[in-house]
């Protein structure tokens, strides 16, 4: 019952929170300077034709009126049909979803092979270790997306190391072509993900160290490797599993910049384009989604918590 509960609970908070992102948005983007109607007619347009624009998309309408029609179609999973291409917008989304999926699952492959790994060696002090993770720690998370893309771009282009820029290709159609194209972007997004898993995990490893029972194992003369996967591993994954999930509920909005860089067909790209048209439906489809996607993930961290140590479980529910 108490997992049900949570669970309820936790439903409750994420619906309330995406109405709110919701309402910000749809206002957000109405307060923008030059409307849809411009941006398509441009400003020597006649009255008659921006008002015919105008009344074809429902924009005549008051504000409370169109968020109130849109959020009940939303609700249902109708996003509504783009402004710019009267295509359905879901339909769009689930079309360029696999890029951006293909993306952000590179991009977290990357940083937890290499962020993990180099984050327990620099929290358990051995040898240099401490001193890489400390300049890769701080290197990844300094250095803008833009500036770690063009450097890669420019590694593996001076050593044809078979990575391309553009010409994405659904991974159903040509696997080899569809990864090719979609590892720069990915790696790119990586290197900041190791970054924060190597700062967190070694600080977790290294505050578990001065833990009692930790203490106590190495007085026992147990083995290094013995104390690391008896206390440490388990211990020190908690705040390691907040900043990952954190991490992977970034990468649907940092995925924004790989893609116009990258020039990948995903739903950063898309998005970015409907905000310079002003194609509201599009645009407010995909915030949504992204937050959906956030709470989505750090909703399961929550539960995930207390697989790895129930006493939070039990101090959660009193």
């Amino acid at each position: 019952m108490r997992i049900v509960y949570y669970l309820a609970l936790r439903l409750g908070i994420a619906t309330l929170t995406l109405v709110g992102v919701s309402i910000l948005v749809f206002a957000g983007l109405r307060l923008l300077p030059g409307g849809f109607e411009q941006m398509v007619l441009g400003p020597d347009a006649s009255v008659e034709a921006r008002a015919e624009l105008v009344a074809k998309f429902g924009l005549d309408r008051s504000g409370p009126a169109q968020y109130v029609k849109w959020l009940g179609t939303a609700a249902t999973g109708d996003f509504g049909v783009s402004m710019a291409t009267s295509k359905p917008v879901a339909d769009e989304m689930v079309r360029r979803a696999p890029a951006t999926i293909q993306v952000a699952l590179i991009a977290t492959a990357t940083a937890l092979a290499v962020g993990l790994p180099l984050g327990l060696l620099a929290g358990l002090g051995i040898g240099r270790w401490r001193s890489v993770g400390r300049i890769v720690g701080a290197l990844g998370a300094s250095v803008p997306e833009v500036v770690l893309g063009s450097v890669l771009v420019y590694v593996f282009s001076r050593w044809s190391l078979g990575a391309t820029v553009g010409g994405y290709v659904p991974f159903t159609e040509d696997p080899g072509v569809s990864v090719r194209a979609t590892l720069l972007p990915g790696m790119s997004l990586g290197i900041f993900g190791i970054a924060l898993l190597v700062r967190t995990t070694r600080d977790s490893v290294q505050r578990v160290l001065t833990d009692g029972h930790v203490l106590t194992a190495i007085s026992q003369g147990r083995s290094r490797w013995q104390i690391v996967r008896h206390h440490v591993l388990r211990n020190a994954s908690i705040p390691v599993l907040t900043v990952t999930a954190t991490y992977i509920g970034y990468l649907l909005g940092g995925a924004l910049i790989a893609e116009i860089l990258f020039s990948v067909p995903g739903i950063g790209l898309y998005v970015y384009s409907a905000l310079g048209n002003r194609d509201y439906a599009v645009v407010q489809a995909g915030v949504l989604l992204a937050a959906a996607v956030f709470i989505a993930v750090n909703t399961l961290a929550d539960l995930g918590y207390a697989v790895l140590d129930p006493r939070i479980d039990a101090r959660r529910h009193g």
